[in-house]
């Protein structure tokens, strides 16, 4: 028979869980709102500099028959070493959040392998820093409270190092690893070649109007220019984009938790209640055979 009292210390932890689970499902509710409107934002700055990105990339193209001739956007032939840049939470309780990205970096680690090119990681967040490290794989840089706080300078200065490597030489091409925020209960996981750029990313067409009036001589001195920033840029909107889709996986990850402690606490009342009433049955036997004997 179960002891009530431990049945009744069951039924209070759960019930202390669910409390615990519900009440962050609404700090991540209402960070995720504030997350989402600065996402929404951060989106339409990264468009609006694509858009003059690929107005003087267009004229560039238009202008010179060898095309344009900035390693930014060269094709990505037999690459020799590549950077991998991985954005994680700082936090775990978020269901499959982390592991998603740890395994998309994973699984472009192995494919590069194969071809036999050198990888360096730099990675952002405790949980994928932490996870690497265990695993000892070396990471080039990580950085454990960024992602949790993203701030575009910080995000600058941890992405040059990959931007100036790449434009000296060093390496070959920078990839961004993240899982990004689609709606409040989806999270998209982007696996994003920044650099060397690609043409086709950028809308470029031949022919197009010019939003600006620039030198020809300063128009590729400008784009490198503009690219940098616009990588340095992508570096601070995933920061965004991850720690939006981090609160929504954490809500509904909290949800399921509350959900599930619910359905716990109801199937710990109906065993307690079987419990109480197999004891009162065991105490009326006993008396009653107590009685029957002194007949």
């Amino acid at each position: 028979m179960a002891n009530l009292k431990d049945i009744q210390r069951q039924i209070k932890s759960v019930s202390n869980t669910q409390k615990t689970t519900r009440a962050m499902k609404l700090v991540s509710t209402a960070k995720l709102r504030r997350a989402e409107e600065l996402a929404k934002r951060s989106r339409l700055f990264a468009e609006k500099t694509g858009d003059v990105i690929s107005d003087i990339a267009s004229r560039i193209k238009c202008q010179k028959e060898s095309g344009i001739d900035s390693r930014c956007f060269a094709k990505l032939e037999a690459p020799k070493m590549v950077d991998i840049i991985f954005v994680t939470a700082d936090k775990g309780l978020c269901g499959g959040f982390n592991i998603q990205t740890i395994k998309a970096v994973k699984k472009l680690m192995a494919q590069y392998k194969d071809e036999k090119v050198k990888v360096r990681i730099r990675g952002v967040g405790k949980k994928g820093v932490e996870f690497f490290k265990y695993n000892e794989i070396e990471l080039l840089d990580a950085v454990k409270d960024l992602s949790s706080a993203p701030d575009m300078q910080r995000a600058a200065e941890f992405i040059t190092g990959s931007i100036d490597d790449f434009m000296d030489g060093t390496i070959d091409a920078v990839h961004l690893v993240y899982n990004g925020y689609k709606n409040i209960l989806t999270q998209e996981l982007h696996v994003n070649q920044v650099l060397p750029v690609l043409f086709e990313d950028f809308n470029c067409q031949e022919g197009s109007t010019s939003m600006i009036e620039v030198e020809a001589a300063d128009e590729e001195v400008m784009l490198e220019s503009l690219i940098r920033k616009y990588v340095e840029y992508s570096m601070y909107y995933a920061l965004i984009d991850s720690v939006a889709a981090e609160h929504s996986a954490r809500m509904q990850a909290m949800d399921a938790a509350t959900n599930n402690a619910k359905e716990m606490v109801k199937a710990l009342n109906v065993k307690f209640n079987k419990a109480r009433q197999e004891a009162i049955t065991t105490e009326l036997i006993e008396i009653i055979s107590g009685v029957e004997s002194m007949k």
